[in-house]
C-alpha cells in the first residue's frame, strides 16, 4: 500500500491507523512517500510502523507514487492518499477485483459523521469514473511497469493535476481490465474553507483541457463531448441566455437560466452568490485553458 504525502501530519496517523487494520488474509506493506515535507509527516509515518521513503525535494505526488513502487516488492500495489481512511475490507474487495482486472478503482465518500459545509473541500466518487482517482486505486506491477508510472499532463503548469486520470487511460489504451469495487471503500477526509478557497479551486478547471489534450479518450465521457460536466454545460447556457436577454433587451432569454437555477443552486441561500461566482471562474478557467491546449472544453 502506497501513500505519497506532504506536509500531511494533520492526517496521516488516520490514514495509516486505517491501513494497519484492514483484514486481510496475507501479507502487506505500508510505505508513506514523503514528498519534502516541512512539517512531522515522515517522523510520525515511522513511529506508526510504516516504511517511510523520503523525496529530497517536492516532485508531486506523480513521482512520489512512482518512487513507492520502486521501493515495493509486491506484485498487487494499493494506492491511497494521506488524508483518507480506507475502510477495513478495502484491501481484500481491491484484491478480489484484481483476480480478474489489471486497474481497479472503487468508491469514495467523506469521512462519516462529518458535515459538509457549502464550500468544504471533500471527495466523492460513488460508481466507476473516467477520473481514475488516486485515493482509491489498485493496480497490477505488470501494467504499472508496462504503462510506465505516473506523469503529469503535459501543459499542466504547476502543483499536481490528472496524473491519475491520464495514468489510467494510457492503461486502457495499454488493454488493461478495469473494473469496480463496490467493497473497496475509501473516506476522505473533509477540510474547512470559505467563499474564497471555494473560487479558487475552481481555477483548477483551466488544467482540464491539457488532460484531455493528452487523454484524448477521456472526452467520450464527457456531456456531448464538449462540456466538462453537467454543471458547466447547464451554466454556460444560463450565461448565454443572460447575455441574449442583454442584448435584446428581454426577458424571455433568461428561461435558458431555468436548469442552472433547478438543479445547481440548491444549497443555503447565502452560499448562491459564491456559486455563481464560482462557476463564473471556472467558465474562463476553461476557456483559458482550451486556448493554452488548444482543446476545447467548457
Amino acid at each position: 500500500m502506497i501513500v505519497p504525502a506532504h506536509d500531511a501530519a494533520a492526517t496521516i496517523g488516520r490514514t495509516l491507523a486505517a491501513l494497519a487494520a484492514q483484514r486481510f488474509d496475507g501479507g502487506f506493506e505500508i510505505i508513506v512517500v514523503d514528498d519534502a515535507s516541512s512539517d512531522a509527516t515522515a517522523a510520525l509515518a515511522e513511529r506508526d510502523g510504516a516504511r517511510v521513503v523520503r523525496q529530497a525535494r517536492r516532485d508531486g505526488p506523480a513521482a512520489a507514487r512512482n518512487a513507492g513502487v520502486a521501493a515495493a516488492g509486491a506484485a498487487l500495489l494499493a494506492f491511497t492518499d494521506a488524508d483518507c481512511e480506507p475502510a477495513p475490507s478495502w484491501l481484500a474487495a481491491g484484491a478480489v477485483a484484481l483476480r480478474d482486472a489489471d486497474l481497479v478503482t472503487g468508491p469514495i465518500a467523506p469521512t462519516p459523521g462529518v458535515a459538509v459545509g457549502p464550500f468544504d473541500r471533500t471527495l466523492r466518487v460513488s460508481g466507476p469514473s473516467p477520473l481514475f482517482q488516486s485515493a482509491n486505486l489498485f493496480a497490477r506491477r505488470e501494467l504499472f511497469e508496462r504503462v510506465g508510472g505516473f506523469e503529469r499532463p503535459r501543459g499542466v503548469d504547476g502543483g499536481h493535476f490528472g496524473e491519475d486520470a491520464l495514468f489510467g487511460w494510457r492503461a486502457r489504451r495499454a488493454g488493461a481490465r478495469v473494473a469496480y469495487a463496490p467493497g473497496a471503500l475509501v473516506h476522505h477526509a473533509v477540510f474547512r474553507r470559505g467563499a474564497r478557497g471555494y473560487l479558487a479551486e475552481r481555477a483548477r478547471l483551466r488544467h482540464f483541457p491539457a488532460l484531455v489534450a493528452a487523454a484524448p479518450e477521456l472526452r467520450r465521457e464527457l456531456p456531448a463531448r464538449m462540456f466538462l460536466s453537467r454543471r458547466t454545460a447547464a451554466f454556460d447556457l444560463a450565461l448565454a441566455g443572460a447575455l441574449a436577454a442583454g442584448a435584446l433587451r428581454a426577458p424571455w432569454p433568461l428561461l435558458a437560466a431555468v436548469p442552472y437555477a433547478r438543479r445547481h443552486l440548491r444549497g443555503p441561500l447565502r452560499a448562491r452568490p459564491a456559486y455563481v461566482a464560482a462557476d463564473l471562474v471556472g467558465a474562463v478557467a476553461l476557456v483559458y485553458g482550451s486556448a493554452v491546449a488548444r482543446t476545447p472544453l467548457v
